[in-house]
């Protein structure tokens, strides 16, 4: 609720304080006095776009400080929860405008930015009027008021959470498909290339080994014959018979020696054991050169398509075989894919379904709720004079997404057989007032946490009709508060509390006040609202019965 407005060198004000009550408020004065100064004013605390120039003339600067007082639960302390700001049951909001037009605005005397004002704007204030653009004229909104009057939450939420689900799913899929699709584009490469390594069967360390047996046949030739010359001179009529024949001498005359050759002839048996094993390293090295010219040819074939397709692939010889596990694995993707792309189709169609099946839900309670309200509706508009007119409210398909897939649309239709359509576009300046009160009412509900402002919505209408206007309105701010702007005694009669907006001149220079009214003075303010300039004792009776009506 709105408890206190102050305003400093704004337009034609140079100071003023006000501090407003629940229930009904109205302002009232002549036209030109400054009515529309405080809604701009109000309107410029609350970070709404409006006018550029705003600063009164000659002042360095203007000033607007706003006060409302929050319950507990009121949703303004998320935002400010959100944007990090002081909370409480007190919130003040302060924004400046300097005559260059710079900007600043603080909450609770913290600085904040524009966006956070307007955001707890829409959580504490609703403006209505005939060009009001930011509440029930707009078609944007009309959706959210029938779910608010329909009590639309939980089907709401269940729509949202399978908006979610489904798109959830809808990026698995496109994700799967991605891949499955990334593969399948090289998948006569993978086959191919697959079937290439099993063939070769490269094995780790292979390439060295196929390398050192190239170099030895390579070399064997030239080096057989000094190997085979070694060997002869180490068996046969070589060494080791020069040797076996040593041993044999000197242990024939060991006994006679004193123990002398006891060593020499244990060294001797030693290095026949050591002569043995050369000669049998000797063979086999004369075995491995002994080749056949046919493997040397086979060995370097090998040898070249294991490089070979170690340059196809850009990776080491020894890393081929892993390499070849690779694409058998990404081949298996390929097999996999197909199975998840399967699934994911299936996760998608059962999104797809749950999603239907909670968007028609709320369509039904959409349609059942539409039927109400333009009923209800209807029996806002008798009293208004408004019987003949028709109120529907239009429910068409739109696109599915987290709301769900209707557009909502209030229509009117002045007279039954005229074409309906918009509320702004059909209905004339009373017409659109009386159909905008009747609207709210409806809609209002439980809802007393937010100031409701009507400017000048009883335009164009008088007498009775605008009586009945000033009745609902009274009504409606039962348990909330409720400002009106307006120039009918009817409407101001029904306030709980009133004030006059005024104008006066003040060393040459016009400025706008506002002044609470006392019993006598809203006599005297409701009589000129009905005779004019001139206050009659007529008029001052009229403004009476109207106060104790």
């Amino acid at each position: 609720m709105l408890r206190a407005l102050d305003i400093r060198d704004m337009l034609i004000i140079d100071r003023l304080e006000l501090t407003f009550q629940p229930g009904l408020n109205a302002l009232t004065g002549e036209t030109g006095a400054g009515k529309s100064i405080l809604l701009d004013s109000l309107g410029f605390v609350l970070g709404w776009r409006g006018r550029a120039e705003l600063v009164r003339q000659g002042a360095a600067q203007g000033e607007v400080v706003a006060e409302f007082e929050l319950p507990e639960g009121h949703p303004a302390h998320a935002i400010l929860t959100e944007a990090g700001l002081p909370g409480g049951s007190e919130l003040i909001l302060r924004r400046v405008n300097t005559a260059e037009g710079r900007k600043t605005a603080w909450v609770n005397d913290r600085r904040c930015s524009g966006e956070v004002l307007r955001a707890l704007s829409e959580t504490l204030v609703e403006l209505h009027g005939q060009h009001d653009d930011r509440g029930l004229l707009n078609p944007r909104g009309h959706r959210g008021m029938l779910d608010a009057y329909a009590g639309a939450e939980p089907q709401l939420a269940a729509v949202r959470a399978a908006w979610t689900e489904m798109a959830r799913a809808r990026k698995a899929l496109a994700e799967t498909e991605a891949a499955v699709a990334a593969v399948r584009s090289e998948e006569e490469f993978l086959r191919h290339s697959v079937a290439e390594l099993d063939k070769l069967d490269p094995q780790p360390g292979e390439d060295a080994e196929l390398d050192a047996r190239r170099r030895m046949m390579q070399g064997a030739e030239r080096i057989r014959d000094d190997v085979a010359r070694a060997f002869a001179l180490l068996g046969g009529d070589g060494a080791e018979v020069a040797m076996a024949d040593a041993v044999r001498w000197l242990e024939g005359v060991a006994d006679r020696a004193e123990g002398q050759l006891d060593e020499p002839i244990a060294a001797l048996g030693r290095a026949l054991i050591e002569l043995g094993e050369a000669q049998d390293g000797v063979t086999a090295c004369l075995e491995a050169l002994d080749f056949n010219p046919a493997e040397l040819e086979q060995t370097e074939e090998r040898l070249f398509a294991i490089r070979a397709l170690a340059r196809k692939h850009d990776v080491a010889p020894d890393d081929l075989s892993g390499y070849a596990d690779t694409l058998r694995a990404r081949l298996g993707q390929l097999e996999a894919g197909d199975a998840d792309l399967a699934d994911r189709r299936v996760a998608v169609q059962a999104a797809q379904a749950t999603y239907d099946a909670a968007a028609e839900a709320l369509s039904a309670l959409r349609r059942g709720a539409a039927g109400r309200l333009d009923a209800a509706v209807m029996a806002e508009l008798a009293p208004l004079k408004m019987e003949r007119a028709v109120f529907q409210t239009q429910i068409t398909p739109a696109d599915p997404g987290p709301e769900g897939q209707d557009a909502v649309a209030f229509t009117v239709a002045t007279n039954p057989g005229a074409p309906s359509g918009p509320l702004n576009k059909i209905a004339s300046g009373g017409e659109l007032s009386r159909f905008l009160l009747a609207l709210k009412v409806c809609l209002s509900g439980d809802d007393s946490t937010r100031t409701m402002i009507f400017d000048e919505i009883d335009r164009g209408v008088g007498g009775a009709m605008a009586d009945a206007v000033g009745r609902r309105l009274a009504a409606l701010a039962q348990g909330g508060q409720v400002l009106v702007v307006t120039h009918s005694p009817q409407v101001a009669a029904r306030a709980a509390h009133h004030w006059r907006v005024q104008k006066h001149v003040t060393d040459g220079q016009t400025l706008s006040t506002v002044l609470p009214l006392s019993e006598p003075d809203r006599i005297d303010e409701i009589a000129r609202m009905v005779s004019g300039d001139v206050i009659t004792d007529e008029a001052r009776a009229a403004a009476r019965s109207l106060l104790q009506a």
